[in-house]
Parts: structure tokens; C-alpha cells; sequence
């Protein structure tokens, strides 16, 4: 976490192709299967991966309640790289005022892949609201249901 530039950066590696861990990061149904940190769930009501298409989605809560996303997809580098605007919305897609910037780069090293992630958020005060709801916590989580998802697809 770097609060002079408000970015929060993730690095994983992955023990899987460089294609496999794309299509879990851009294909709707794999990212259902691991984007939430258990015992939440994820349900995509649409996505669209172009530049200017959108991904709306929600995390569910065991009690079934419902937190919004909405995702702008603004750059696409196929198998390498895109880019999208992450702002949390009501049920009727009326984003918050503020949101993150989401870079993701993707390579391929010795048979594993890399994942890096930057996030840049609008505001200092967002991105410790961020850190302050346990978004370490969770993020880790989800990065360990991928690893699960992807083993079981091997």
C-alpha cells in the first residue's frame, strides 16, 4: 500500500498456463467460482470483456444480501494486460461517486504465471476505507479460491 500515490499493488503467482489464469480473470462463470472470499458468494447479472463493455456483479452475503459492482473495462491487452474502473452501485446500477482503477499484467514465466495488480483509488480517505473493511484479508481469500479453481482444472 502506498498512500502518496493512494495504490495498492498484488502480485501473485500462479502454478497454471498464462491462458487458464486470463480466462479466470475475464470469463464470467470462472470468476463467479472465486472472486468472493468464502463464506460470500458471486453472482454476475452481466459481463461484457471489450473496451467501454461492463461486468455487474454481486458479492452475497451467507444471509443473502447483496453488494453491488460495477466494472468498466477501459483497456485490453489479450493474454497481457487490461484495465478497468471499479466503483461499488446500488441493484439498479447507480454507481457510488467514488472508485479504483484497476491495472492488471499478466506473464507468463517458467511454466507459472504472474499476476500484477494496481489499484489506484480516487481518494486517500477510499483507499483506507478499503484497507479499514478487511480488503487484505479478503483479497487473500479470493486469490486462494482461484488457486483452488485452477488446480481443479488442470
Amino acid at each position: 500500500m502506498d498512500k502518496t500515490s493512494q495504490t495498492v499493488t498484488i502480485t501473485r503467482v500462479f502454478d497454471a498456463a498464462l491462458e487458464q489464469v486470463w480466462n479466470a480473470f475475464t470469463t464470467a462463470e470462472i470468476l463467479d467460482q472465486w472472486v468472493a472470499p468464502k463464506p460470500f458468494t458471486s453472482k454476475t447479472k452481466y459481463m461484457d470483456f471489450t473496451v467501454g463493455g461492463r461486468r455487474f456483479y454481486a458479492m452475497i452475503s451467507p444471509d443473502g444480501q447483496e453488494r453491488w459492482i460495477l466494472q468498466r473495462y477501459l483497456a485490453i491487452t489479450p493474454l497481457s494486460n487490461f484495465k478497468l474502473f471499479n466503483t461499488f452501485a446500488d441493484k439498479d446500477e447507480t454507481p457510488e461517486i467514488t472508485g479504483s482503477e484497476w491495472d492488471y499484467t499478466f506473464i507468463e514465466y517458467n511454466q507459472q504465471t504472474v499476476v500484477r495488480i494496481v489499484i489506484y483509488n480516487e481518494s486517500l480517505a477510499r483507499m483506507e476505507r478499503m484497507i479499514e473493511f478487511g480488503f487484505k484479508e479478503g483479497y487473500t481469500m479470493s486469490m486462494e479460491n482461484l488457486e483452488n479453481v485452477l488446480s481443479s482444472n488442470k
